[in-house]
């Protein structure tokens, strides 16, 4: 009886110190980063939203064939003015799939340098095909933006100067035909 006792107590104790353990599994997983694109409609929305708060009057330069006029800008004419660059809205859920984010600091203008290009063909019911974001290094605010969108035969540029100035430059884009600058429409509030 000792005997067994003996030889159970054995079992047990090498049981109990058994100092080779399984390692755990370990997968390696893939995160997907996805773009977090900085939402510059909603930015430009409260640009015009800031200036009409603060009651200023812009100004208008509409400069046609090298002839220059200029005129008050209503608060309500200016929201209508850049209506066109105010669709498709962009962020990060609709723009994604069409569009790639590249970024830089760029010492020569002092600013991270934000480039959205296209990576997939575009369904005809966004026109936007190319914007740029640079930002002040120093405050992480948005300085400048520039849109390019196709409208018709007509490609749009839109160059948006934070807390100042916006211009939007109408170019024909006939094909077979050289491009030409139409009208340039710039609009300033500086304050």
């Amino acid at each position: 009886m000792i005997k067994y006792l003996l030889a159970a107590s054995v079992i047990l104790f090498s049981a109990c110190n058994n100092t080779t353990t399984e390692k755990p599994v370990v997968q390696d997983t893939v995160v997907e980063e996805k773009p977090s694109f900085i939402p510059v409609t909603s930015y430009i929305k409260g640009q015009i939203l800031e200036i009409t708060q603060r009651g200023i009057t812009p100004m208008k330069f509409v400069t046609i064939n090298g002839h220059t006029d200029s005129a008050l800008v209503k608060f309500d004419a200016l929201t209508d003015f850049l209506q066109e660059f105010l669709q498709p809205r962009i962020d990060s859920l609709n723009l994604t799939p069409f569009f790639s984010e590249s970024k830089f600091l760029d010492q020569t203008i002092n600013a991270f340098t934000f480039t959205y290009n296209l990576k997939a063909k575009l369904p005809d019911s966004i026109p936007l095909t190319h914007w740029d974001l640079y930002i002040d290094p120093e405050t992480n605010k948005i300085k400048r933006v520039y849109m390019i969108k196709k409208s018709g035969n007509n490609i749009l540029q839109l160059t948006w100067q934070s807390n100042e100035w916006c211009q939007v430059t109408t170019i024909s884009n006939t094909p077979g035909g050289p491009s030409k600058v139409e009208k340039e429409e710039k609009v300033l509030w500086v304050y």
